[in-house]
């Protein structure tokens, strides 16, 4: 397999945080895990790129195993997804079928669910002598291999939408489009969540979409969802002090926890709350992953030990604090018994009522304009090698990746009108 393809491709996780592919396809692994869980509710990327694509996924994961040095790929999926597994099974992929819950596609989950290899506090799947990659970003390698740079990103957009869909749209067009797209917002006042409706976080619908954009859900601005994210921190803290009953069960249920890191959102609350001087719990929230079990789910008070972990790691990161928590850990009994069933999560985010299906369209769109932001990835924005005024392809590079990054492309065809923190580029007539 040819790396450079896929670093001159600007293939990074297509979710997520989007770290750069070239990079972590860089080394050796024993095993290589597709993450193909779906594991936010509402959303099908997955399923519809894997029942459309199973023979060229297989393919392309055979080159990346041989380029790791992989012995074994396992695509792991949960079993509900019935139609893809039939896609999946015809291609002769090895699988392994997860349960229905909530956070199934976390990493450091999927990894022990599918091998059984537990990943340490603040480290990565790498440790363990496993790479995982999406299900978008092993099409996106195909792609690259093939000189087909990434100048676009499938989504499910879905909620409070007249026709709920998934397909693929150009990188920098404005989330708002997206939804008219979609048959426009059923109701009048609504808002958006970039992302599912567990982890997603609310965004501007004049903003861009990226290359890390894998769902737009459009709720009512009254929706619990929306006015969760809209609480301020302050709000919040003070909630903390005043309503946490310590009942544990954000502890208790929490997915890090219960692979044994020494995560303990209880016992962060009640630090904050009561301003104890309790380092070792504090620097604890470095092993949040941030997917909202304990507030979401656990909470019967409605607090957000979530919201205070990324509080604190905002502040720690600013202080230029280093997690100092990397032991081995093993999972906790009882883990089994107290994974969040999906089904139940859907009914506790008041979404039940958005849980229909988003079917395949090949989207066919004129995109008048769009907005390519030059940080859509970890590490470092790109640099602009285009100038206002100049005329660009589908695909031409227009930012090139400065140190740890990723190249941008044209997603249409047109003129630059400017360059700052983003591209703007107008269609050609």
């Amino acid at each position: 397999m040819d790396l450079a393809k896929v670093e001159q491709a600007g293939v990074v996780g297509a979710g997520g945080a989007g770290f750069p592919t070239h990079v972590k396809l860089s080394g050796k692994a024993e095993l290589l895990l597709v993450n193909a869980a779906e594991c936010e509710p509402l959303l099908s990327v997955d399923q519809h790129l894997i029942i459309g694509n199973a023979q060229r996924l297989k393919t392309t994961l055979a080159e990346v195993a041989k380029h790791l040095g992989a012995k074994q790929t396992i695509v792991a999926i949960k079993k509900k997804h019935r139609s893809a597994i039939d896609a999946l099974q015809k291609a002769k992929c090895e699988l392994c079928l997860l349960d229905n819950f909530y956070p199934a596609g976390d990493e450091q989950v999927l990894v022990y669910e599918a091998t059984g290899r537990t990943v340490p506090e603040g480290g990565i799947p790498l440790n363990v002598g496993v790479v995982v990659l999406n299900v978008e970003t092993v099409l996106n390698i195909a792609n690259a291999l093939e000189d087909i740079p990434v100048t676009q990103t499938c989504l499910t957009v879905t909620g409070a939408v007249s026709r709920p869909l998934t397909g693929f749209f150009p990188i920098g067009m404005r989330a708002g489009d997206v939804v008219s797209y979609a048959g426009g917002a059923l109701v009048e006042d609504w808002a958006l969540l970039d992302g599912g409706p567990a982890m997603g976080k609310l965004k501007d619908p004049a903003s861009p979409i990226t290359k890390t954009t894998k769902g737009l859900i459009v709720l009512p601005k009254t929706h619990p969802q929306i006015q969760l994210r809209e609480k301020s921190l302050s709000g919040i803290l003070r909630q903390a002090g005043s309503a946490c009953c310590q009942c544990r069960l954000c502890t208790e249920l929490c997915p890090r926890y219960l692979l044994g890191h020494s995560l303990e959102p209880a016992r962060i609350m009640r630090a904050v709350a009561h301003g104890t001087a309790d380092l070792e719990g504090l620097t604890s929230a470095m092993l949040c992953s941030e997917c909202g079990v304990c507030d979401l789910f656990a909470c019967p008070m409605g607090l957000s030990p979530r919201r205070v972990n990324q509080a604190l790691k905002a502040e720690f990161a600013k202080r230029g604090l280093k997690n100092p928590h990397h032991r081995s850990v093993e999972p906790r009994a009882g883990r089994s018994g107290r994974k969040a069933p999906t089904g139940r999560l859907t009914s506790r985010l008041a979404l039940a009522a958005y849980d229909k299906p988003a079917p395949w369209e090949a989207v066919a769109l004129s995109v008048r304009q769009v907005v390519i932001p030059l940080l859509q990835h970890i590490g470092k924005p790109a640099k602009p090698v285009v100038k206002p005024g100049q005329e660009v392809k589908l695909g031409e590079m227009i930012a090139k990746a400065d140190g740890l990054g990723a190249n941008i492309h044209a997603s249409i065809q047109g003129k630059v009108e400017k360059v700052d923190s983003a591209i703007v580029i107008r269609a050609a007539r």
